[in-house]
């Protein structure tokens, strides 16, 4: 299977309960509000979002958690409800309208029925905690003053408490209250949900990392931020499980499975926004008190969400602007403090070898030299004064396991950001300590060097790489080869 597009036509989800008014279902994207930096709600932008988006889902959800609906006026909510269901063409808009009171929260949902909405999604009261009680009331007084359906919203992350299994249980009798929004993460609550109310009423998951585990239980669909950014991979899930084709539904859930994992923990809007400007997508800037950069998300969390939307071929890795080091072996230490003079002074050993091809294609240059040679002083030097983008790494197998000889990496690229980084100090770390552990233990290199001798491997990780596990399989072997070159010669 292969990440390029394919043809999409939404399903009919006409799976509803009986008697109800409308039956809330499919792939639903919890719409981010686009703000510009003056902190006005972007219409324009807003426009286009749902202009991008809207091909691949079923319905919109404007004014949710995702959108910032705490930072918003109810003029503006109504606005922003008004714009997605006109450019909705037809698709049913389900309308944040969640409250810390019942008044203000029968407000947002009169709003949103004046504007056209199909539905409303309304939270759990937060702040102050009613009783159980006073949650059933809660819900059973907006229900009365609206007529208009009602999906419940259980997301205790930010509510600090669950909507109780057995207010939902007496809140799905209501003719209009028609489904639940779980966006808790939590499968025993979901399947407790679905046992005693979805007779009743549609669940829908909330909780992007366990998308594929709620849909197999008996979800009808998904509100999720995720749905924005790769509404078509839900899609797909969608289909392989109601096809009960759950080897594809698990290859395509996996795919997205750590940037899911980003957006629920890092909050959501923030690090959505994030995404949707690196595809090219206007989706402004959050409103204050949160912040782009700096405060929900920090630079190595962009790095990752950029690692991520690479992989998924949402966006293209910047083209690499240097090429392995060429030339005698001996010569490409200079960055170190090494000549190739200083090489053939003192007998040290060098070694190249190269593995892969294409994005995860490395070459592994290896030094090895007496401890009281220039590469010793070169050693601790590179340890002690790190160059910045270049910064040397300890070799080691594991937490606190050091190889022998003591051998440090040096990228060969000058690197810019997390990603190029994670893939030296992660797969390229791991697999050359393994193949210096396992060439000593073969005995191409001498037990004695153990004690001696120090080395530095300069490794050319190419700046595209993506997939660890290819690229520390090709790290291992280019270094496996290097290390025979260089120990299979005598003199140098």
């Amino acid at each position: 299977m292969t990440n390029k597009p394919f043809d999409f036509a939404p399903l009919d989800f006409a799976r509803g309960q009986q008697g109800k008014p409308f039956h809330p279902a499919g792939v639903n994207p919890a719409l981010v509000t686009p703000f510009t930096k003056d902190g006005a709600v972007d219409e324009a932008a807003f426009r286009r979002l749902i202009r991008f988006v809207l091909p691949h889902v079923d319905g919109l959800v404007p004014c949710g958690t995702t959108g910032e609906f705490p930072y918003l006026t109810p003029a503006e909510q109504r606005r922003l409800v008004e714009i997605a269901v006109e450019e909705a063409g037809g698709k049913p808009v389900i309308a944040g309208a969640g409250a810390e009171s019942t008044k203000k929260a029968i407000t947002l949902a009169r709003n949103a029925k004046e504007a056209g909405a199909a539905a409303c999604l309304i939270v759990t009261p937060y702040f102050l905690h009613p009783s159980d009680k006073g949650i059933y009331q809660h819900y059973y007084e907006i229900a009365r003053a609206v007529d208009i359906p009602i999906i419940l919203y259980n997301i205790p992350q930010v509510v600090d408490a669950y909507l109780p299994r057995r207010v939902v249980e007496d809140l799905a009798d209501i003719p209009n209250i028609v489904g639940l929004k779980d966006s808790s993460g939590n499968l025993t609550y979901t399947m407790e949900i679905l046992e005693y109310a979805g007779d009743r009423i549609n669940v829908l998951i909330g909780h992007d990392e366990v998308v594929l585990n709620a849909l197999a239980g008996g979800c009808a669909g998904m509100i999720l931020a995720s749905a924005q950014v790769y509404p078509e991979v839900w899609q797909a899930v969608l289909r392989a499980v109601r096809a009960g084709d759950l080897a594809t539904a698990r290859e395509w859930q996996r795919k997205v499975q750590k940037l899911s994992r980003i957006f629920c923990r890092l909050g959501g809007g923030v690090a959505v926004k994030q995404a949707l400007q690196m595809m090219g997508v206007d989706a402004g800037v959050p409103r204050a008190p949160l912040k782009a950069v700096g405060g929900a998300l920090i630079h190595e969390d962009r790095a990752e969400i950029q690692l991520e939307l690479e992989k998924l071929g949402k966006i293209q890795a910047p083209p690499p602007d240097r090429r392995p080091p060429t030339g005698p072996v001996a010569s490409r230490f200079e960055s170190v403090g090494i000549t190739a003079a200083d090489v053939a002074t003192h007998n040290m050993r060098v070694g190249t070898g190269a593995a892969g091809e294409g994005a995860e294609a490395i070459q592994v240059d290896l030094l090895c030299g007496p401890k009281s040679s220039p590469l010793g002083e070169a050693w601790a030097y590179q340890l002690t004064y790190p160059r910045h983008g270049f910064e040397a790494l300890t070799t080691i197998l594991e937490p606190n396991l050091t190889v022998r000889p003591s051998t440090l990496i040096v990228p060969a690229y000058e690197l810019r950001d997390l990603r190029q980084a994670n893939m030296i100090y992660g797969p390229t770390q791991n697999a050359v300590a393994q193949a210096i552990v396992d060439k000593l233990a073969a005995g191409v290199i001498p037990e004695s060097a153990m004690h001696t001798d120090v080395m530095i491997v300069q490794a050319a990780v190419h700046p595209q790489a993506l997939d660890r596990r290819v690229l520390h399989h090709n790290a291992y072997e280019a270094t496996c080869a290097a290390i025979d070159d260089a120990f299979s010669q005598n003199e140098h």
